[in-house]
């Protein structure tokens, strides 16, 4: 088993059900990071389930985390664990 962590390409099929925010200003750790990337703004982190398109293309169910800022909008998304 190679060690290497490698990223996961995805796209979200439709839309993102059961969203709930999890992180809100300071509980963000990597509130610097953002601003510097995007701009300021009310960021918030948040989660939901959708479906995946994998880069494999094989389709799963997923609970996705991402960011989120009013005017920004969503980045950094990320597939924290698989539901089916």
């Amino acid at each position: 088993m190679d060690a290497t962590i490698r990223p996961m390409y995805f796209e979200v099929v439709g839309q993102v059900t059961e969203i709930e925010a999890i992180a809100t200003r300071r509980g963000i750790r990597t509130l610097a990071r953002l601003r510097k990337r995007y701009g300021a703004g009310r960021w918030r982190k948040l989660k939901g389930i959708a479906t995946v398109r994998l880069a494999s293309g094989h389709i799963r169910r997923a609970e996705v985390h991402w960011y989120e800022a009013h005017g920004i909008g969503r980045k950094g998304w990320k597939i924290k664990r698989f539901l089916d």
